[in-house]
């Protein structure tokens, strides 16, 4: 059997701007058995997905446990420096494709990240193109989660994506007003942000469920829900995926680069160009964002303008 092995041990964000390239792959080679190497916490949201044949679970730029003969093809979908491609070239295959590879195309850093590695296949595999191709069928889960609430996630890996939470407590506030059921989101290190909005808004305690999903239970909840507030992170990623209506305040990466896809989501960004994703305050680009024109755009996708 023909094998692909795909490199993209990153977040979720990532994870999801990588599904239409995953897509042109299975389409380009129908008859390869194809393997995702991603982090474990991935793995059921992967299968969701439909894109791959087999996950092995690894973690950021770790060796892959690739057992059997060399890969057919390995493909780089991680990055652009020579850390992942030398991961990949440690197990032998046949074929590396990758940015800057001898078939492989130049790496365009101002370039959308989701037609970023579309356009890699489309360069070596002669793929046909859709970067827009992210869509996932939302989880069955049972018990269902609650409907039509709307989502505010403070949280980001970085400082430097992290809007004030007293904005978005305002902004909490604000949708309360519109008798949607208004739900505070995180991740588990996130718990204590979330509560500080939580509080400030004035929501009951059972609105704060930072820590409480997993990435099964919180895509579940984003497919169900009216209307996700956030920064530039992978929940906003999640609502794209799912169709999910969304406001994303960017800072400091611009959505050129990681913005939603056409549809019903608007992007905020007060920026002149990219800043520093790794610093450890707000951007400035992030903080021009004020809670009065992030209101009036939920308001606009709340009532369907």
């Amino acid at each position: 059997m023909r094998t692909a092995l795909v490199y993209r041990a990153l977040g979720l964000g990532d994870l999801l701007a990588g599904v239409p390239a995953l897509r042109m792959l299975r389409r380009a080679l129908p008859h390869h058995h194809i393997v995702l190497a991603a982090p474990a916490s991935q793995i059921r949201l992967i299968t969701l997905a439909a894109v791959v044949d087999q996950v092995i679970a690894t973690e950021e730029l770790e060796p892959v446990a690739w057992t059997g003969p060399p890969p057919d093809v390995a493909i780089d979908l991680h990055g652009n420096g020579p850390a992942s491609r030398n991961l990949l070239r440690a197990l032998g295959p046949r074929r590396l494709i990758g940015f800057e590879e001898p078939d492989g195309p130049a790496w365009d850093p101002a370039e959308h990240e989701r037609h970023r590695w579309c356009r890699l296949l489309a360069t070596t595999l002669g793929a046909d193109a859709d970067p827009d191709d992210l869509r996932l069928p939302p989880p069955d889960l049972d018990p269902p989660p609650e409907r039509d609430a709307i989502l505010i996630h403070p949280g980001a890996a970085s400082a430097s994506r992290r809007w004030p939470p007293d904005r978005f407590a305002a902004v909490a506030t604000r949708m309360t007003l519109t008798g949607a059921p208004v739900l505070v989101t995180g991740s588990p290190a996130e718990h204590d942000l979330a509560e500080e909005v939580r509080s400030r808004a004035g929501l009951p305690a059972t609105a704060n469920l930072a820590g409480s999903t997993d990435l099964m239970a919180l895509a579940a909840l984003v497919g169900a829900a009216r209307l996700l507030i956030s920064g530039d992170t992978g929940i906003a990623h999640l609502a794209s995926a799912l169709g999910t209506p969304s406001v994303v305040l960017f800072g400091p990466t611009p959505p050129s680069v990681w913005g939603p896809p056409p549809g019903p989501h608007i992007a905020l960004w007060h920026g002149d160009g990219p800043g520093d994703p790794h610093a450890d305050v707000p951007d400035p680009a992030l903080l021009r964002l004020r809670v009065d024109e992030v209101n009036d755009a939920a308001l606009r996708l709340l009532s369907g303008r």
